[in-house]
């Protein structure tokens, strides 16, 4: 639990309960922003199919998948005798996955739920794993990456992508902070997860090499937030975010409005022609396992 009394505090089960239920309750929102979500990560997800250097016949699984995007791209590098798996913890995204590589017609995929800590598959029974923007919302990272490493082939790659440092990143940064400092909220205590709990790059990369991976690499890659208005950017974020879904519909109007007028004067700098473009960065984690 990363040594923080806080979270030892609430326990593991408990705050595994928490985050099941908060991405379960956002689901719904997911689905429904699901080609926004893809169209934006969509050079992020290139840089990680990539990466992991996908091939004709090879099984692959994404963990934390959401939506499936990044896992019915891999679908066609893998096709025709290849298979990915989509996965998440939330049975909700699940079906949303399934559903959508239904509908685009991508037969060389299956759904289920797996929790990315205690992945329920065989050892080495796998070519590649990917994880999109997902490994930062686990409780116990180290333990994740183990299960990734062990459910690998020798020789089977990793390719993951994580949010980078919070000032690389105002598109959340600012609005966490501006609810923040409107609600007097408490900052969330060191280790838990979060958007930022891997966005040390140094950090991140040794998680890997400690959990036994060759040839570990970090290296940054932008994703930008394109939104028309101030307002949009604040209700799909609010939406997509579990802890935001739940807080904000409770607040009375007034409140809600200073956090979108405060959170509209701090966008001032990222204001163009054709509305905001706030900077994002990841950082993508590449490994392989030895042979």
């Amino acid at each position: 639990m990363s040594g923080s009394p806080a979270l030892a505090a609430v326990g593991s089960a408990g705050l595994r309960a928490a985050m099941l239920e908060g991405w379960d309750a956002v689901a719904p929102a997911w689905g429904d922003h699901a080609d926004y979500i893809d169209q934006r990560a969509a050079g992020l997800t290139a840089a990680l199919l990539d990466a992991s250097r996908l091939g004709p016949g090879e099984r692959v699984l994404e963990l934390a998948c959401g939506t499936g995007g990044a896992g019915i791209a891999a679908a066609a590098r893998v096709a025709p005798s290849g298979e990915v798996v989509l996965s998440d913890v939330s049975g909700q995204m699940v079906a949303i996955a399934a559903a959508r590589a239904s509908a685009a017609g991508v037969p060389n995929v299956r759904a289920r739920r797996i929790d990315a800590e205690d992945i329920d598959e065989p050892e080495g029974s796998f070519d590649a794993v990917l994880c999109r923007e997902g490994l930062m919302f686990t409780v116990e990272p180290a333990r994740a990456i183990a299960q990734i490493h062990r459910v690998l082939r020798p020789g089977g790659r990793v390719a993951a992508a994580v949010w980078g440092p919070p000032a690389a990143n105002p598109w959340m940064r600012l609005v966490l902070e501006t609810i923040a400092a409107e609600l007097a909220a408490p900052p969330a205590p060191p280790g838990a997860p979060g958007p930022f709990s891997l966005a040390d790059a140094d950090r991140l990369g040794a998680l890997f090499n400690r959990a036994g991976f060759a040839q570990v690499a970090v290296r940054e890659h932008p994703v930008d937030l394109r939104s028309p208005s101030v307002d949009d950017w604040f209700s799909r974020t609010a939406e997509l975010a579990p802890p935001l879904a739940r807080r904000m519909p409770s607040l009375p109007g007034e409140r809600l409005q200073a956090i979108i007028d405060r959170l509209a004067e701090r966008a001032q700098p990222y204001l163009s022609a054709d509305g905001l473009v706030l900077p994002g960065l990841s950082l993508l984690v590449t490994g392989s396992k030895p042979a």
